[in-house]
């Protein structure tokens, strides 16, 4: 069984995340997935960022919806990186993308712009959101999708209702919440399920008893420490 590696935001344990630094660093160290964020800026662009705000992750303030591209271009997102454009990224890697979206509208941008560059086979729609997800498949018919869950919060129905409600491939639970009766349970819907995240060797050796089809991780190192797990 082919086990992937994701790139959480990159590699964000080592480069600033959600940075074309980021990104380039992820693919050269043979990460097989790369994962990261949209959000919409004031003027509709999708830019990548995982927070509503810019607080947390540039030397900026505010929400992303309040502010222009140009305004968040003027920030540092680390070591002098930019707030990259989504099509910057696109541009700049060739590794499969996992893309999270959390509302509608930045769904709508991104089925856009999927539908106009033809981007379909290249990447999977990620979300924590079950609407998210559905409107996703909505606007793009057999755009492979992944469902993000935690337990924590406070749905009733369990990940394989929801990911099939959804029409989504893959599940993605927290490393530290996975049981092997609910890997199991998720394999024999005939759906993927991945972990988040794995920084530690510990936590690879979970991920592989687990069998697990593939995990989220900071580090490039756990790609190369991952082909000596048995």
């Amino acid at each position: 069984m082919t086990f992937l590696t994701i790139g959480h935001r990159g590699v964000m344990g080592v480069e600033p995340e959600n940075t074309l630094r980021s990104f380039v660093r992820a693919e050269r160290s043979g990460m097989d997935v790369i994962a990261l964020d949209l959000q919409l800026s004031k003027d509709g662009v999708l830019v990548v960022l995982h927070d509503a705000e810019v607080d947390r992750t540039t030397d900026g303030s505010g929400a992303v919806a309040d502010l222009t591209l140009a305004a968040l271009r003027e920030l540092d997102a680390g070591r002098g990186e930019r707030v990259p454009v989504f099509e910057e990224v696109l541009d700049a890697v060739r590794t499969p993308l996992q893309v999270s979206v959390q509302d509608g509208p930045t769904a709508a941008a991104l089925a856009e712009l999927v539908l106009r560059r033809d981007l379909s086979a290249r990447l999977e729609v990620a979300s924590f959101s079950d609407e998210v997800l559905a409107e996703a498949a909505r606007l793009l018919p057999g755009v492979r999708s992944c469902l993000y869950a935690d337990r924590h919060l406070g749905h009733r129905r369990t990940i394989v209702d929801r990911a099939l409600a959804v029409g989504a491939h893959t599940a993605a639970l927290n490393i530290r919440e996975l049981t092997l009766d609910t890997v199991e349970s998720v394999h024999a819907a005939g759906l993927r399920v991945t972990g988040w995240t794995v920084n530690t060797l510990q936590q690879l050796r979970v991920a592989r008893a687990l069998e697990l089809d593939g995990a989220a991780t900071d580090f490039p190192e756990i790609r190369s420490t991952g082909r000596f797990i048995a």
